[in-house]
């Protein structure tokens, strides 16, 4: 049997839980195909999503996110995994990480990269699996936003092409399967529940389950002489609270129970907004007695019990929230700009993180004292919470709540500053407490006040990534959350982790490595107007053009120049590179001058057609150069049967000229292929220009025998009697 109870709203300070009777509960429920007798009180529901491909990790983007609601009254929550290779792929068997978290993203670093400075991170509740299946159950979840990411092993930093190596896909699927509870207990504050004997053990369970954390307070009670009882401070505000008894008797075994929640509460004093000072920052109030009250039109934000019962017990002072962008809110306090913190309790401001979108940023939180107006044995401590403020500094300074383990903060004279970065937040109510204490001389802090400036936000992504990071908005169905994609070689949540970092020396030496080579191109642009191949000249031109330009622009660094759009820099680049083997290969082939010209307009068509269905797709660019490598073949086979003699006839074009050339293209082929990476980028695209070009140069056919060495540039230039003769021709036509 389970019973239920209600986590006060307001400013409730504790909740006792006193155990005068011990009842028989039942075992937990059954999960599904386990053979137990089902419970007709139990309710089976399951929840799936459409699978999808993962990826090998990089960054947050890599890994796969699924989002899932879990029903109230859930009593076990069991995840079903799944992972399989897609149709017709065969591959390795790669380990599969998995990630759990209640509220938001799991914060991940599967490569283990350092955190900016004051950002709070807790672990995450992982699992790892092979290809099949695996499960996970929770018991007693926390309803609400459920969230899953997965992903493969940390990439290899391999630069692959696309078609060229076989494919593996691994396919990830989770479904959520849920046994709710149809008739819940609710047990009323003061009030009892009781069903017969005394005297058989318990186990009891207060909160619900969540991941990573798990705050759930468990109590046995053995002893029927003694009264069990449980203490939570500052539990969950307008929040169901969900309380679990267990029997410890064994099976068929009659049990009784009553349980009684007693309840502290005080009321929390809204600060006047007309007069935001109402006491001096000489005169102090004391907790016992309250604070003056407030004025008549100021409205409490949170009550508990009846108006005027209780003492006051904070401070509430009205936040108001501000949404700028997606994902992208600040709070600051209504009408004023500093909050006042005083010793006698504790300064409250809440928050609202609780609108479903706002757990895919991250919380900035920074607090900021004048150090001339506070004394140098006193201090400003803090604490952000969610779900309840931490109320207890007088006493304990863990910064704990009954179900949240939260951020502690201090300030003081020598360190008036402090920030705060927690990412991906909970779906929740935070809060932040703030309260000046004494730890030396606590009778100096009575007289003591101080005024406080907070600087609240949620943003996508902290700093926006820093210089060397994008900061992305990632999307999952209709949930919006936002990761950092980082550049020339910084890592980490935010771009922050220099430890493999390039120098700025470093990205000036690359980018004119990827530039300059490209200047290597002017060597097949010289033979190529020397052997009057015009047409050619000017294609190997473009390609050097826009080659150096898109390298120029595609730098992750400070060292970039774009002259041009990104995109249209990289189409240039990639169309100019295609077509330079195109007219190449068909150049060698040595066909008539109107059947060239024509398959050079087509293949470039061709070409640009192509690239544009899919610009990196390995076979979009072989494909056209093959055609050209066979016709090429079939005139040079052609030919050879028609003079009974090999052609190229020459053994000093062989091997002066076309070995050279095809071993050029053979180790560009190999270094394109299989040897480029992340790290050696710089160098081995930089050494493929090179030989691309260095084999145009060698196996561009040789002139013909009637044409005289630069004959084409000597016609470019247009001298009076060429032009006058031209001109006599085109008259007497006329």
């Amino acid at each position: 049997m389970r019973g239920a109870g209600t986590g006060t709203g307001g400013a409730a300070v504790a909740v006792v839980m006193s155990l005068l009777l011990l009842l028989l509960s039942r075992s937990p429920p059954a999960a599904a195909g386990d053979g137990r007798k089902s419970d007709s009180r139990l309710v089976s529901e399951q929840f799936s999503q459409a699978p999808q491909k993962l990826a090998f990790y990089s960054w947050y983007g890599s890994a796969r996110l699924f989002h899932f609601r879990v029903p109230p009254d859930t009593v076990l929550l069991r995840w079903l995994l799944q992972v399989t290779q897609g149709s017709g792929s065969t591959c390795n068997n790669v380990e599969t990480t998995v990630y759990f978290r209640y509220g938001a993203p799991p914060v991940i670093n599967p490569l283990g990269t350092s955190f900016a400075n004051s950002t709070s991170v807790q672990p995450s509740f992982l699992l790892k699996m092979l290809q099949g299946n695996a499960s996970v159950n929770v018991s007693y979840p926390a309803p609400g936003d459920w969230f899953v990411a997965a992903h493969l092993p940390p990439s290899s930093h391999k630069i692959e092409v696309k078609d060229f190596v076989p494919t593996c896909a691994y396919i990830f699927q989770p479904d959520m399967l849920v046994v709710r509870v149809v008739e819940m207990s609710i047990l009323e504050p003061d009030g009892c529940v009781s069903n017969g004997n005394l005297g058989c053990p318990v186990h009891l369970t207060v909160g619900s389950a969540t991941l990573p954390g798990n705050f759930q307070k468990v109590l046995t009670c053995s002893d029927p002489t003694t009264a069990c009882r449980l203490l939570l401070p500052s539990p969950p505000w307008e929040r169901w609270l969900q309380v679990t008894v267990k029997s410890l008797a064994g099976p068929r075994v009659l049990v009784t129970f009553s349980a009684v929640a007693a309840l502290t509460a005080c009321r929390p004093w809204t600060v006047n907004l007309q007069h935001p000072l109402q006491n001096s920052p000489n005169q102090s109030s004391n907790a016992s007695t309250g604070p003056p009250p407030p004025s008549p039109n100021t409205q409490d934000l949170h009550q508990s019990g009846e108006a005027g019962s209780g003492p006051f017990c904070l401070r509430s002072f009205p936040v108001l929230r501000e949404d700028m962008d997606v994902v992208s809110v600040r709070f600051r306090p209504l009408d004023r700009v500093s909050v006042l913190v005083q010793s006698d309790m504790p300064s409250v401001m809440q928050l609202y993180l609780n609108t479903g979108m706002d757990s895919g940023g991250s919380l900035s939180i920074s607090v900021n004292i004048n150090q001339t107006v506070i004394a140098d044995n006193t201090s400003v401590v803090a604490c952000v919470t969610a779900g309840s403020p931490f109320l207890s500094f007088n006493t304990s300074l863990n910064c704990t709540t009954a179900f949240f383990q939260g951020y502690p903060l201090s300030l003081s004279a020598s360190s008036p500053t402090v920030n705060l970065s927690i990412p991906y937040p909970e779906t929740d109510n935070w809060y932040l407490s703030l309260q000046v204490l004494c730890p030396e001389r606590p009778e100096e802090c009575v007289q003591a006040s101080v005024l406080v400036d907070t600087t609240l936000y949620l943003v996508p992504c902290l700093n926006d990534c820093g210089p060397y990071g994008q900061c992305l908005l990632l999307r999952r169905h209709g949930y919006l959350y936002a990761g950092c994609s980082c550049r020339a070689g910084w890592r980490g949540w935010s771009c922050t982790d220099n430890s493999t970092a390039q120098t700025v020396a470093q990205q000036k030496v690359a980018t004119l490595l990827l530039t300059l080579s490209n200047l290597m191109f002017l060597a097949p642009i010289a033979i190529s107007v020397q052997r009057c191949l015009l047409l050619e000249a000017s294609v190997y031109a473009y390609t050097m053009f826009f080659s150096t330009f898109y390298h120029a622009c595609d730098q992750p660094g400070d060292a970039v120049l774009c002259i041009l759009n990104y995109d249209t820099l990289q189409y240039c680049d990639f169309l100019g590179s295609g077509v330079s083997i195109w007219v190449t290969v068909l150049c060698m082939a040595r066909l008539k001058a109107s059947l060239k010209y024509v398959l050079f307009m087509l293949g470039t068509l061709i070409f640009a057609m192509s690239l544009q269905l899919d610009r990196r797709a390995a076979w979009n660019m072989m494909g056209p150069c093959l055609f050209a490598i066979v016709v090429m073949v079939t005139m040079w086979v052609y030919r050879c049967g028609r003079r009974r003699h090999c052609y190229p006839p020459s053994w000093q074009r062989w091997v002066f000229y076309l070995l050279p050339g095809f071993s050029l293209a053979a180790l560009a082929l190999t270094i394109y292929t299989s040897m480029m990476t992340s790290e050696n980028y710089y160098y081995t695209h930089s050494i493929w220009h090179m030989l691309l070009a260095g084999s145009a140069a060698f196996l561009l056919p040789p002139r013909d025998q009637h044409t005289e060495p630069w004959a084409c540039a000597q016609k470019l230039t247009c001298h009076y009697e060429i032009c006058k003769n031209h001109r006599d021709e085109l008259y007497t036509v006329t």
